[in-house]
Parts: C-alpha cells; sequence; structure tokens
C-alpha cells in the first residue's frame, strides 16, 4: 500500500498500488484498540464516479470478513445486481435506534441517527427529483 494519504472533502484515503485495493480509514478514530476493521475498495470509479466492490477486514486477518457490492448499473437496465447507499443507510438507522432503545442510549447516538436519517432523506429527494423529471434509472443528471 503506497503511504501517500489524500483528502477528498471529508473522506480519508489511501492510494493504492496499481492493481492493489485502495484503503479508505474514514471510520477510523486514530487509537488502535478500537480501529481494527478496514475498508478496502477493489474496483476503480464508475461511469457516475462511485465505486462499486467494497470489503470489510479485520486486522490480522488475511481474509475479508464481508463483501459489499452496490448496485451497478440502472436496475431497469442491469437488473438487481447490488445494494444502495439508502439499504445500507438502513440498517446504520435501524442499528443505531436499537442502541437508543436499548440501556445505553446517548446523545453521540442520537446526533448520528440524526444525521443518517437526513442523508437517507437527501438521498430519497434526490431519487424523487429524478423521477419527476422522467431521469430515474437513465444514466443522466
Amino acid at each position: 500500500m503506497n503511504e501517500q494519504t489524500t483528502h477528498h472533502e471529508d473522506t480519508k484515503v489511501h492510494e493504492a498500488a496499481p492493481g492493489d485495493p485502495r484503503e479508505v480509514t474514514l471510520h477510523h478514530v486514530g487509537d488502535s484498540r478500537v480501529d481494527r476493521l478496514w475498508i478496502e475498495v477493489y474496483d476503480e470509479p464508475g461511469p457516475g464516479g462511485a465505486c462499486h466492490h467494497y470489503g470489510i477486514v479485520g486486522v490480522g486477518e488475511h481474509f475479508t470478513l464481508l463483501s459489499i457490492d452496490f448496485q451497478e448499473g440502472p436496475v431497469c437496465e442491469t437488473g438487481v445486481n447490488g445494494i444502495t447507499n439508502e439499504s445500507l443507510l438502513a440498517i446504520v438507522i435501524d442499528r443505531l435506534e436499537g442502541f437508543q432503545r436499548g440501556p445505553m442510549p446517548c446523545d453521540e447516538n442520537r446526533i448520528a441517527l440524526f444525521h443518517a436519517r437526513k442523508a437517507l432523506e437527501s438521498l430519497h429527494d434526490r431519487t424523487r427529483r429524478r423521477l419527476a423529471a422522467g431521469v430515474e434509472g437513465r444514466g443522466k443528471p
């Protein structure tokens, strides 16, 4: 892995050598006691500018704990072949709601839950706007 680190808006990424997965460490807090998972990106950005294939690897492990494949291409053209940002956010929201109902609710989770719901709402607004404009699923802006 190349040591060069770049910042794209708020996302911290480590540039990969050709053929190597790229690492995303935005989720790290800077303490090895809790920074035990690595996110690897296995593909180059597609036509829309985003990557589709990710893996989550445990520190010290030599295998991927979880592979995440995002939808690649419009569903109406390619069928369902991966998850959406919305479905991943829905999982995070469900977990945060569970923590808030559990024995140790906290302000940090409440704030994270608010922002995750706002992120999902924004993505829903985008989809509704694109549906109304007749461009959803057509690879057009």
